[in-house]
């Protein structure tokens, strides 16, 4: 299981150059006019986590397979998108399929690509973005409510609570703020239902230039005001820099990196920041044909974590011997974990800890 993020933003802010870089390809056309990326271009990129080859090592395993996520680069949303100006029908439909939104903000001045409100502004290009993706929702909800309350009125205790759960966030998004202000952390699994555009988490990435790409600029530190209000996350990214470092070879990159003064790649940052975003974690397998790395959902008990595998495992899941990550690399292993006593047997109700290494014991 990976994780799904729609790349948006304004035309020509970097982001079908992000999307090349983290994807390694070329499949999406970076050019200088708006609205080159006419269909939604999809890649999915492994997961890079150095605990997995710590473990192979250990584990004598002959292949190491990371998890992986998914990127999507959305074709660039302009002012009236809601009303379907330029591509914005496309748009909206295209968002609304993606479990997060990694805004892409231009940070950088630069005379040669042109930017369609004609001036460097960040924080108006993201208030841009989120003003009409409220006005989508806005336009979906008013009519579901309409709806809902009569049959409320009615006695149908199903509509009842739909109303109250969106009656709030109709009111949020007519003051002007986004859906996921207005719901309960109790309500989140219904009000995912709804499908609405600013209920999804967001990620600000600042595309700066790459004098800027360690430390950032006078624009990110905006965006980074803006984010922290909104309890929102932000990472720094150098696009032209990203799109440099995917063409070179692995063992070269660190040093690349390191004489721009970066431990690391903007790739991994966004990845970070995104498993925080959307409460993800990774577990392991080890064993001698392949160490796997597995993505879940913070929280995930022992059988929901076992489904990820095959859903066999799920069904018949009888229990799973679990090493936390530090003891399985310091004592050399199951054989030195077992004889230290830090393999443990846990059952149905066992909770999944980032970093866990299982083997699941079923029958089906």
């Amino acid at each position: 299981m990976g994780f799904n993020c729609g790349i948006v933003g304004l035309p020509n802010v970097g982001k079908s150059t992000l999307f090349n870089a983290l994807t390694a390809t070329a499949s999406a056309q970076a050019a200088n006019y708006p609205f080159c990326t006419i269909e939604p271009n999809v890649g999915r990129v492994a997961v890079p986590d150095r605990r997995l080859g710590e473990l192979a090592r250990v584990g004598k395993s002959q292949k190491i397979v990371p998890t992986s996520l998914e990127f999507v680069d959305i074709a660039g949303l302009v002012r009236g998108a809601s009303k379907g100006e330029g591509l914005g029908n496309q748009f909206l439909a295209n968002i609304r399929e993606v479990d997060a939104i990694v805004h892409v903000l231009r940070c950088f001045e630069d005379g040669d690509i042109t930017h369609v409100e004609g001036s460097i502004d960040p924080i108006r290009d993201a208030e841009t973005v989120e003003t009409e993706l409220m006005l989508a929702d806005l336009e979906s909800l008013e009519k579901r409510l309409i709806a809902a309350q009569k049959k409320a009125r009615g006695g149908d205790k199903e509509s009842v609570a739909q109303v109250a759960l969106m009656e709030p966030i109709v009111a949020a998004l007519t003051e002007g703020r986004p859906a996921r202000t207005a719901i309960p952390p109790d309500q989140v699994e219904a009000a995912r239902r709804l499908q609405l555009l600013t209920s999804k988490p967001v990620l600000y990435v600042c595309n700066v230039e790459e004098s800027a790409a360690a430390t950032g600029n006078a624009f990110s530190a905006r965006v980074a005001e803006r984010a922290a209000a909104e309890g929102a996350r932000h990472v720094i990214v150098s696009a032209a820099i990203e799109a440099e470092v995917s063409q070179l070879p692995d063992e070269e990159r660190p040093e690349f990196l390191e004489g721009l003064g970066l431990h690391d790649s903007g790739l991994d940052r966004v990845i970070r920041a995104g498993y925080d975003l959307l409460g993800l974690i990774t577990y392991f397998t080890v064993g001698p044909k392949e160490t796997r790395a597995w993505t879940i959902v913070k929280g995930t008990k022992a059988p929901g974590a076992a489904g990820v595998i095959h859903g066999d495992f799920e069904r018949g899941f009888i229990a799973c011997e679990t090493i936390a990550y530090d003891d399985y690399v310091g004592l050399n292993g199951e054989g030195g974990a077992k004889e230290a006593g830090k393999m443990r047997v846990e059952g149905k109700e066992y909770v999944v800890r980032d970093g866990d290494v299982l083997l699941f014991r079923f029958n089906v």
